[in-house]
């Protein structure tokens, strides 16, 4: 099927893009001793005790995090060729933008539990290493699935350009975690806590065993993670059919997964475009997978182009936008400056009324 045929912008290989990237077992094993090295790192080191990050510890976080997937980059760039490294970033890129929107609900997972600060940390990491367990089973599956079934193309293909459209049409709707089937059945079935017990999924009481409020959000973060694969996958498998970029490449993406969320949890409103911009990634990539079908393979370095551009242009539309309604929301502000101070007070919520962690709700 995949016979050499020359077109406009399309790769030289007349095979599916990194199909044909051979990897070496030290690359293997050098990568899987770099991820657990940097995971021991941060829960035993950096992370060790239990306390609240702050935008600044973020902030520097994200950045290491972001330079160590680059820089992966490079090795990969050095050690495969230019080829296989522009498909590495190119799924990075893709995984990384496409993860942003697991962040706010991650936000709203949080919040839903109660989960005190100085936990959150805790329990997103060990979110992502169940999520890196989940993702390597899913690639390697979905990489034999598509290598065996070629016409599998076409149904990941229009999936993708069918989701892109839901994505950038639809607003996004609130989250009801109370909705969710999986926790209903957690509280009905597993004995649980009426309250957090410091880092702790499980306790022992009065010679039971017991779960805690932190086990119920590690499962729904794990749930969550399972969702966005769903689409996340798909599209990387459009950039690249090697196991070994598309595993790279999602790894070291949400990797720093945790350091993004606090620091970008409190932008979701200013990121107005961002299900648009991240709807047109998602179309083009299923558009790339539906044409190489057809032995049309549009170059990686186009493609790399493409999704940096798409990204840049929805960041700062959705910046302007934000800023433009920020300063008529000021301006609006100062004309109602004459209210009655009694009226704004009144809507004051009670301090005293805080959320129970073990039913989500106030």
């Amino acid at each position: 099927m995949w016979k050499d045929q020359p077109m406009l912008l399309a790769d030289s290989a007349a095979v599916p893009p990194g199909a044909d990237i051979v990897v070496s077992n030290a690359m293997w094993i050098g990568l899987g001793v770099i991820i657990v090295g940097l995971l021991l790192l941060d829960l035993f080191v950096v992370n060790r005790e239990a306390h609240e990050i702050s935008i600044r510890e973020a902030a520097i976080s994200s950045t290491i995090w972001i330079s160590i997937g680059l820089a992966y980059g490079l090795v990969v760039l050095w050690v495969l060729g230019a080829e296989a490294g522009a498909q590495y970033y190119a799924g990075y890129i893709i995984e990384k933008s496409l993860s942003v929107d697991n962040v706010f609900v991650w936000a709203v997972l949080l919040g839903f539990f109660a989960v005190p600060k100085d936990l959150q940390h805790r329990v997103l990491f060990w979110g992502v290493f169940g999520a890196l367990i989940l993702r390597a089973v899913f690639i390697f599956a979905g990489v034999a699935l598509l290598n065996r079934l070629t016409w599998l193309v076409l149904v990941f293909g229009a999936f993708l350009v069918f989701t892109g459209i839901r994505v950038g049409t639809h607003d996004e709707g609130e989250v009801h975690p109370e909705r969710n089937p999986i926790l209903k059945v957690m509280r009905k079935r597993i004995p649980m806590t009426a309250d957090y017990r410091g880092t702790h999924f499980f306790v022992r009481e009065n010679a039971k065993r017991l779960a805690t409020p932190l086990f119920a959000v590690l499962v729904m973060v794990e749930i969550t993670d399972v969702i966005f694969a769903v689409d996340s996958i798909p599209a990387i498998l459009a950039i690249s059919r090697s196991q070994f970029i598309v595993f790279a490449s999602n790894a070291f993406a949400i990797l720093g997964l945790r350091a993004l969320y606090f620091l970008l949890a409190g932008l979701q409103d200013k990121l107005i475009y961002l299900n648009k911009g991240l709807g047109v990634i998602l179309v083009y990539v299923g558009i790339k997978m539906l044409a190489s079908f057809w032995e049309f393979h549009i170059n990686i370095a186009l493609s790399l182009s493409f999704i940096v551009l798409v990204l840049a242009i929805t960041v700062v539309l959705s910046l302007r936008a934000s800023a433009r309604i920020e300063a008529a929301a000021a301006l609006e502000g100062t004309t109602a400056g004459d209210a009655p101070a009694g009226e704004d007070a009144a809507t004051v919520d009670d301090p005293d009324d805080v959320g129970d962690p073990t039913t989500g709700g106030t």
